[in-house]
């Protein structure tokens, strides 16, 4: 393999001239821009504090990879977009994964190998999971909190949906799904934001069965975050969005009486179809006098079979209009215990769809759906791995100005810009030297936000 990194090749018919390509011996990397996240980390103390929630059953003598390594060398690959254990021997030397671990960028020793954090993996059992995935959720509500130390707010959401995580194997609890049609788990993420900003910041993830039903684990998750965001935010109304399959006696009942606010998705059905008639028939008169789409709002108390009292279900009667078809109904259903005004609630409702954003970028740029472990416990510390890369992401996204060239870009776009640049490594006994391109495209834009993370005029 050493041999034939040094061989020398040619393009003879590219160009005008021959093109020779060789390799040198000089260290380099191509993540020497995701040096921005590490200060990130540092302050967030994210990577530390999750380490901290493990217990190390290894002979002290014998280790040779701290716990805190470990859990750096994972967290900062899949943030760099190396999210499979397979890549550790390849990156084992990379002078920018190695200092975001706090090794020497050039040093002699290598990272963890592939074995050993396969090992790592499959040592996670449930206490440990929880207080790592407890670590995390504080870590979020702790840095949020000092964020808005000074104008604290006055209403925080509670966002969850589940997610399908196809599985290819004979991983520990995989089953089919009718709804996915495939073999697979059905993770559950939560997110928080507060007051009228639209960002939402991920807090949870738990691994579920593909089988599993919509409050499998819900109320125990939910039951959890209400205890700490009261332990960080006393005074915060607390209200929860989620789609129809949440809306059940269960929730309903134990938001109730937590005395919390809920705008629920209701699946249709006969007897709240029957409600809402009367505006539709106003609506499809509009839509073929106006020619465009035409939506209405209504409110009526319901109570479902296995609900023990009325509550209030807003809807809307509304008919869309496409280029060339004919007009459809599109009527859905809330149920919520607030009492603004139809219009408004919906609105509210809407706005919970964002979470899908957000569940996308972390399995499209982060792969959390990467569970390939044959352990449902190794599997779950994967999620809660790839979820402890996602919150660094978005405290970096934090940092980017409003109006900025990066502003509101996602995490695939932030590493393929920002993080994957190359850069030359060079260490002495004073300093290390990150030497780059002067044609990288970005380079003003990555120097502004190294001001904003910390770095200081050299």
């Amino acid at each position: 393999m050493a041999d034939s990194a040094r061989q020398s090749v040619w393009f003879p018919d590219i160009y005008s001239k021959p093109v020779l390509v060789e390799s040198c011996d000089q260290p380099m990397s191509n993540d020497g821009g995701a040096l921005l996240l590490i200060p990130i980390d540092r302050g967030l103390q994210l990577t530390e504090s999750l380490a901290a929630a493990l217990d190390d059953p290894r002979q002290a003598g014998k280790v040779q990879h701290e716990v805190v390594a470990l859990v750096r060398q994972r967290v900062f690959a899949i943030a760099h977009g190396d999210p499979d254990g397979n890549d550790a021997a390849t990156l084992a030397r990379d002078p920018a994964l190695r200092l975001a671990c706090e090794r020497s960028p050039l040093g002699k020793e290598p990272l963890a190998s592939q074995p050993t954090l396969s090992r790592f993996e499959n040592t996670a059992e449930p206490r440990r999971l929880l207080r790592m995935a407890e670590a995390l959720c504080r870590t979020v509500l702790a840095h949020q909190q000092q964020t808005r130390r000074q104008r604290p707010p006055r209403l925080l959401r509670l966002d969850l949906d589940p997610t399908c995580d196809p599985t290819h194997g004979q991983q520990e609890f995989s089953a089919f799904n009718g709804f996915s049609g495939t073999r697979c788990y059905l993770p559950l993420l939560v997110t928080v934001s507060f007051d009228e900003e639209p960002t939402k910041y991920l807090v949870a993830a738990v691994l579920r069965p593909g089988n599993a039903s919509a409050m499998t684990g819900t109320l125990g998750v939910l039951r959890r975050l209400v205890e700490l965001v009261r332990e960080y935010f006393p005074q915060v109304r607390v209200r929860l969005r989620a789609d129809s399959a949440f809306a059940v006696p269960q929730l309903l009942e134990c938001w109730e009486a937590a005395g919390l606010e809920y705008v629920i998705g209701m699946p249709t059905n006969a007897v709240l179809a029957r409600a809402s008639p009367r505006l539709l028939s106003r609506a499809r008169a509009r839509c073929r006098r106006a020619g465009r789409k035409v939506t209405l709002f209504g409110a009526v108390a319901y109570r479902a079979g296995s609900w023990l009292r009325r509550r209030r279900v807003v809807y809307k009667a509304e008919v869309v209009v496409y280029p060339e078809r004919a007009p459809r109904d599109n009527d859905r259903y809330v149920v919520t215990n607030l009492q603004r005004r139809p219009r408004g609630v919906l609105a509210e409702y809407h706005s919970h769809h964002d979470l899908e954003n957000r569940i996308k970028e972390v399995k499209l740029d982060l792969r959390m759906d990467k569970t390939r472990c044959a352990g449902f416990a190794a599997n779950q510390l994967r999620v809660l791995l790839s979820l402890a890369a996602a919150m660094l992401l978005q405290a970096f996204q934090n940092k980017l100005a409003a109006g900025s060239e990066f502003a509101g870009a996602q995490m695939g776009t932030l590493r393929e810009r920002l993080f994957k640049r190359a850069v030359r490594v060079t260490e002495s006994a004073r300093r290390v030297l990150w030497q780059c391109s002067r044609h990288y495209p970005w380079a003003g834009a990555w120097n502004e936000i190294a001001w904003v993370v910390g770095a200081t005029g050299g």
